[in-house]
């Protein structure tokens, strides 16, 4: 499976209000490999950041000035992200950004390019919930060195994205099982009768049962009181 991961930077928030693409990083991954195959351009954006952008990615004005607007480079983007799952972290502002600039170009939608978009953003948030889940708190987190991201770059997010991500999916292609078969094309899953054997139940002690409660207190926590679990609670009471 060929997956992209992307990482824009802009001259301001609004797409729609005028603001520009002026860097897009993409990093490939192959069956969880990274390949060294990436994608990098600096782009002129043809008009000024906004001073709030500027303080975030550091890129100038000036720098832009000489680089290809993305008129020139979009055959060789969208040859690059043709038919691969891309994934980004928070996806709706990028592809926001190239939708437009694709529209500019007269070209259809960004997805009607790609296998699939995955937002890693809400990833996180379903496996990180009620905790800061921005790169930098992931990196963090899964022990990713980010130590080199004193200002935004859309190549080095990207790379860091690549790691948050296989530090975040770690272990699940453990849980599958593959059985060779003459037919090449054919993959089935081995099958385990556990009838025979008998499993042991362990309980839970003190410690882990306190640290039970206290993800429950916290999950209830951020969702202002709405835990499903206390109502069933109450209502078996």
């Amino acid at each position: 499976m060929r997956q992209i991961f992307l990482d824009t930077e802009t001259t301001g928030l609004s797409a729609e209000g005028g603001d520009r693409v002026i860097e897009i990083g993409c990093v490939e991954l192959l069956h969880r490999k990274l390949t060294g195959n990436n994608l990098h351009f600096y782009l002129n954006p043809e008009r000024d950041s906004h001073e709030e952008a500027l303080r975030v990615h550091g890129i100038s004005n000036e720098f832009l000035k000489d680089k290809p607007k993305f008129a020139e480079v979009m055959a060789q983007f969208l040859d690059y992200i043709q038919g691969a799952e891309v994934l980004i972290h928070n996806a709706p502002f990028d592809v926001g950004f190239l939708n437009k600039e694709l529209e500019l170009q007269g070209r259809p939608r960004f997805h009607t390019f790609v296998d699939g978009i995955t937002d890693t953003l809400v990833m996180a948030k379903e496996m990180f919930p009620g905790k800061r889940n921005s790169l930098d708190s992931l990196c963090d987190r899964l022990e990713v060195d980010n130590s080199g991201r004193t200002l935004h770059g859309a190549l080095l997010d990207a790379e860091l994205l690549a790691d948050v991500y296989i530090n975040m999916t770690r272990g699940q292609d453990a849980l599958l099982m593959e059985v060779k078969s003459n037919d090449l094309q054919t993959l089935s899953a081995a099958r385990v009768d556990l009838s025979t054997y008998q499993l042991p139940v362990i309980a839970a002690n003190e410690q882990e049962l306190a640290q039970h409660a206290d993800v429950l207190a916290q999950l209830d926590k951020s969702s202002a009181g709405k835990a499903v679990w206390l109502n069933l609670d109450q209502s078996v009471a």
